[in-house]
């Protein structure tokens, strides 16, 4: 069943093109997240029965987070949402999926290289079709809708397994879950010679990919020790958490610097490298 939800405004849901990012418990006020995504679906036109990306870093509140956007989404009649398994999408994959799939946009929940965790820091992205970050002219329309809103639409489903590849509904919307890597992999390999790095790994040559409990691990396991056999090892770190493990998502010298001590060891690798929490900005 649809509701509507009476709600009042919040002064504070002013999104820049990195969207909104408050603390956790900001986030979990009542209506907060209701607010926000209801006040984006009302700044953009024309995505009756169209699709929509959706994913995140899965830092803290990401799962909780999408149950919500999902049940808003189908009561403002989204044809069909896109998820990663596990709510996992890094940015550049959700931006590749946008894309691939010529979607209406997406959202991505991240803070980026913000720490996670109950008091760490979360965040609401909205993408266009283009694929990249909604523009200026968006943000200032849904900061606007922000500070009018008076009630918001949402479904009484029950929770969807995002765990669980395939499709499902919720009201008259398909969601569907896909594994995050495939896609961008897929891309991956029109952009870079794969047989010519997997022979570069054959010959010896070694690295360190740090993932910092963050967004990439998935795509750094499936990519570099799966597809171009850099060996077991290679990557570090490479299970996402809703905390990052307890460490700052951001590959500098100080938050990554396991990483940097052991390439300034004797036994150091030919390359190091890492990347933020939602996989759109690395250093090696």
């Amino acid at each position: 069943m649809i509701r509507t939800v009476e709600t009042k405004p919040y002064s504070d849901q002013k999104p820049g093109t990195s969207g909104l990012r408050k603390k956790v418990p900001e986030f979990q006020q009542p209506n907060y997240v209701e607010n926000f995504v209801q006040s984006t679906f009302n700044a953009v036109e024309g995505f009756a029965g169209k699709t929509f990306v959706l994913g995140g870093d899965g830092r803290y509140y990401n799962r909780e987070a999408i149950q919500t956007v999902i049940r808003i989404a189908a009561a403002n009649g989204f044809g069909r949402i896109v998820v990663g398994q596990g709510g996992i999408l890094s940015t550049p994959a959700v931006s590749a999926l946008i894309r691939a799939r010529h979607t209406f946009g997406g959202i991505i929940l991240s803070a980026s290289h913000n720490p996670g965790g109950p008091h760490g820091d979360f965040g609401v992205k909205y993408n266009i079709g283009a694929g990249g970050p909604a523009p200026e002219n968006v943000t200032e329309a849904i900061f606007a809708k922000s500070k009018a809103i008076s009630a918001y639409k949402i479904s009484d489903a029950p929770d969807i397994d995002i765990d669980r590849l395939g499709t499902v509904k919720v009201e008259s919307m398909d969601i569907e879950v896909v594994d995050p890597v495939t896609q961008y992999l897929s891309l991956m390999k029109t952009l870079f010679d794969f047989d010519a790095i997997r022979a570069l790994f054959a010959s010896g040559f070694r690295m360190r990919f740090d993932a910092l409990h963050a967004v990439t691990g998935p795509y750094a396991h499936a990519i570099f020790e799966g597809d171009l056999k850099s060996g077991a090892g290679t990557v570090v770190n490479g299970t996402p958490l809703p905390d990052f493990g307890g460490h700052h998502p951001d590959p500098n010298p100080v938050y990554a610097k396991d990483l940097y001590d052991f390439m300034m060891s004797p036994g150091a690798p030919d390359l190091g490298a890492a990347s933020d929490g939602d996989g759109d900005r690395m250093a090696g």
